[in-house]
């Protein structure tokens, strides 16, 4: 990259933050005061990865509403109002159980809080509680592994759990910043199927990864508990520019979090869903050639014809489906996937 083509993304960055100066110092003019959103987190019987964002917003109104994660907390979300939330960069918070302090954590650039924290946990899921210099707090549910957990799911997102249609950009951005939350719809068949595969494998965790943002992680959860998906983190991404890129690598996302999975958990195998659209099977065969012992099968949710003619096609990597030894399967549904993974004994 040339000088000036690296001096683009830094320039970018630091309009982004001057302007998000203007708006805090109107936001606190307002009342508006640091407040943390919980994120599902989860662990290991020794550590804990605590997930979450801190926003500028005003105490004790309906704003907070639209950020909860919990369905009973929101009724109807157009998803632009998630997208134009402030957030509050380098902000510290205490991590707590019960009032017992565990450990402090700090917000990233974009507000995001990613930490681990080392704790000793029994396996299963426990309630954290996150504390503002402020000392407001809130709750937040993480899944602790375990031990002997031998097979776990991550999942895909876009098109494979939830159909957006993202690869359309005009469809996708109507999805993503103007339509009601509880218009988009479920994959068939997809919940029963993950619900069927955790069930045969009790203790099995749960992973959604996608390279969507974190503004709509609280619209993901609950579109995820109304269509009674199984319980889990979702793993996203930060959008805006850098210092050396204007936009972020989803597909770079993606890559580091499977790598940092298999060393989390070495000896689980994980039953890997995404779909033929985008870039799910390249990233899920490089995992697999890399990482065999870590991936259980590879699933991947077919397109229909429509669907994959507006996404510009499929993807060319179901040739290399045999190379890693690990068994790939496809189906249009869940229905199908279910199919294909109890041949393999996997439910």
């Amino acid at each position: 990259m040339t000088s000036s083509a690296a001096s683009r993304p830094r320039m970018a960055a630091r309009l982004e933050d001057w302007l998000h100066g203007k708006r805090t110092k109107r936001a606190t003019s307002r009342g508006k005061t640091p407040s943390v959103i919980p994120y599902i987190g989860y662990g290991s019987t020794q550590w804990v990865r605590v997930l979450g964002r801190v926003l500028y917003l005003k105490p004790e109104t309906r704003e907070h509403t639209r950020f909860r994660p919990d369905v009973a907390a929101v009724s109807r979300v157009r998803g632009w109002r998630t997208f134009t939330s402030l957030y509050a960069p380098h902000e510290q918070v205490d991590v707590l159980i019960g009032d017992r302090l565990i450990g402090t954590v700090r917000a990233d650039r974009g507000g995001v809080i990613d930490s681990n924290v080392p704790v000793e946990l029994a396996p299963g899921w426990h309630t954290l509680t996150l504390r503002t210099g402020d000392g407001e707090t809130a709750d937040a549910p993480v899944s602790i592994v375990d031990p002997e957990a031998r097979v776990g799911v991550i999942s895909d997102v876009d098109d494979t759990v939830l159909i957006t249609a993202l690869p359309r950009p005009f469809l996708a951005a109507w999805n993503s910043f103007v339509l009601d939350e509880h218009a988009r719809a479920a994959t068939p068949g997809m919940a029963v199927m993950l619900d069927h595969l955790v069930a045969a494998h009790p203790g099995a965790p749960v992973i959604y990864l996608s390279t969507g943002a974190w503004n709509a992680a609280p619209a993901l959860s609950r579109f995820l508990a109304r269509n009674l998906y199984p319980m889990g983190p979702l793993l996203l991404t930060d959008w805006g520019p850098t210092h050396d890129r204007w936009f972020r690598s989803g597909k770079e996302h993606k890559r580091l979090e499977l790598l940092r999975l298999a060393r989390e958990f070495p000896s689980v195998k994980w039953v890997l869903f995404g779909d033929d659209g985008q870039h799910d099977e390249t990233l899920y065969h490089e995992f697999a050639i890399r990482h065999p012992e870590n991936v259980a099968a590879v699933a991947i949710r077919q397109l229909s014809i429509g669907e994959a003619v507006l996404a510009g096609g499929r993807s060319k990597a179901r040739v290399h489906r045999t190379s890693s030894g690990v068994p790939w399967l496809y189906g249009p549904d869940g229905a199908k996937l279910r199919e294909e993974l109890r041949r393999l004994d996997l439910i």
